[in-house]
């Protein structure tokens, strides 16, 4: 699944196309997409995970899922979920979810849980964080509500930093702890972008994937962890597990 730098730099590729109006819309999405044709798109807009296609009444949110892809002026063989034409251009969406968000788009989203975003606010995230004190970290920081655009990538990356266990109990994490892991969330998500954007994110990897711990040089531990199970790669040794 795409985390929310992917989805930035999305953004920054169709920004040839913010003012220009879609003269053919097609797919095979489930929503009425002819009242898009002749449209002009105001803004592109990201939310997390959540890519934005803003009109003067209404939104079309993308969300790419597990497996969604997109070609800027170009198409894959198979068939798009959602495709704009444009007189100069086109943009086409494969397996993803596609809806449209009636009226203003600042109803529907709040910008401060967007680690990406210029309103993000780590102290909102520091008070939501504090009542889910009975969850594991791992399940906290996934947390769209909290975190948007935070992936398991970046968990992975940011629980490895701060020496956090991803099984900690969020209220035996010292107070200390949390703010880092929460400043940490938005400062890898921008390091995430920068090192995308130049074809080297792998190359940055400490923790996902990975079988061996660069601090210890002892054997990750590979485990689906939390209530969400997905994949965490850890170091039992240097990562304090709060119980």
């Amino acid at each position: 699944m795409p985390e929310g730098p992917s989805i930035v730099i999305l953004k920054e590729e169709v920004q040839q196309f913010t003012g220009q109006k879609i003269i053919s819309v097609s797919g095979n999405t489930y929503i009425d997409i002819s009242r898009l044709k002749d449209k002009t798109i105001l803004a592109f807009k990201t939310w997390g995970k959540h890519f934005l296609i803003c009109f003067d009444s209404f939104t079309v949110k993308i969300h790419l899922l597990m497996f969604g892809t997109y070609r800027v002026n170009e198409r894959k063989t198979s068939k798009p979920r959602l495709s704009l034409v444009f007189d100069k251009g086109e943009i086409n969406f494969y397996t993803c979810s596609v809806k449209i968000l009636e009226g203003d788009i600042n109803s529907h989203y709040d910008w401060s849980v967007d680690v990406m975003n210029e309103n993000w606010n780590p102290k909102k995230a520091k008070t939501s964080v504090d009542k889910m004190e009975d969850k594991m970290i791992c399940d906290v920081v996934l947390d769209q509500d909290i975190f948007s655009g935070v992936g398991n990538i970046i968990k992975n990356e940011v629980l490895y930093r701060c020496y956090v266990h991803p099984e900690s109990i969020v209220e035996k994490i010292p107070p200390h702890l949390i703010s880092q892991l929460i400043a940490e969330c938005s400062i890898y998500s921008f390091e995430f972008l920068y090192w995308k954007k130049k074809f080297e994110l792998k190359q940055h990897w400490e923790a996902y994937t990975k079988s061996i711990c660069l601090r210890c040089n002892l054997p990750f531990e590979k485990k689906q962890t939390g209530d969400r199970k997905r994949r965490s790669f850890f170091c039992t040794n240097c990562q304090q597990l709060y119980k």
